[in-house]
């Protein structure tokens, strides 16, 4: 039995790319790391060496703290920053027993390099409508919840890329952009291309990647819910002038899409309530 200091594995993955996800730091030794270098999604590594350094920045946040099998580093650790004003836990069994359940670990092998304060940056094009929201949701939810997202002049991306240091998503000839021929049924969209590159194809996520292409590539076919997904995207899309507010927005619409993927698939709805006699 969990102690109340102590998350579970299935009680963690719950709230892994939600909104109410805790920050999840993983506090592995080189050597442990080395043996399965992928990542519980949206982690972020530490050391416990400095802990009472870099743990100052993270008063009043829910944070669960993982290490190789959820003993003394995670312990300590979480200790250390419940004592800096953290509402920290460890994770029980540690990042073996989230393994051994099959939950879904991130592989960063292709992610870009952060910058010094520990954020990835990204730049696309300015105007997003479907894919250029649905990858910096997944980016921020399962990835980096701090990424940094640049939207400018189509014919700047390349440029800024290069004079920034962020990674070009979502254009022409770059790793991540879609893939296979556009006009063959093999063509998949940027959001498909992540989900892949990075482990994440998780049920849930993989009937979200097949209602993102659908919507982005003009095949409401593959999906019936595609239709719905492109007219909020092109709604937001008018509504917001700022596209850092239009993606804001946007966060809440894939929100709710993730969790019909992951939670409501074989829910109806139907009026009037059969339980219901009407008046």
């Amino acid at each position: 039995m969990s102690s109340p200091t102590e998350i579970t594995p299935a009680q963690l993955a719950r709230l892994v790319g939600t909104p109410e996800a805790p920050l999840v730091i993983d506090v592995r030794i080189d050597e442990d790391h080395a043996l399965d270098p992928r990542m519980i999604p949206a982690s972020q590594r530490q050391s416990h060496r400095d802990v009472a350094l870099w743990g100052e920045t993270l008063a009043g946040r829910a944070v669960v703290v993982s290490c190789q099998k959820g003993l003394k580093l995670s312990q300590g650790v979480a200790a250390w920053l419940r004592h800096l004003g953290a509402e920290a836990s460890s994770l029980e069994g540690g990042f073996v027993a989230w393994q051994e359940q099959g939950l879904p670990l991130a592989n960063l092998s292709t992610l870009p390099p952060r910058d010094t304060q520990g954020r990835t940056l990204w730049v696309t094009r300015a105007r997003p409508k479907i894919d250029r929201i649905a990858c910096p949701w997944l980016i921020r939810r399962f990835i980096d919840p701090a990424a940094v997202f640049l939207f400018v002049a189509p014919s700047e991306v390349e440029a800024v890329a290069d004079r920034f240091g962020a990674t070009p998503f979502d254009v022409e000839n770059v790793f991540f952009s879609h893939r296979g021929d556009p006009t063959g049924p093999d063509h998949t969209c940027t959001f498909d291309t992540m989900v892949s590159e990075f482990g994440l194809a998780t049920p849930a996520l993989s009937r979200l990647a097949t209602i993102v292409r659908a919507a982005d590539i003009a095949r409401p076919e593959l999906a019936p819910q595609a239709e719905g997904l492109l007219a909020a995207s092109l709604g937001l899309s008018r509504m917001f002038r700022d596209d850092l507010a239009q993606l804001d927005a946007g966060m809440l619409l894939y929100d709710a899409f993730y969790r019909w993927c992951r939670d409501a698939v074989s829910e109806t709805h139907n009026w009037p309530n059969p339980g219901v006699r009407a008046s």
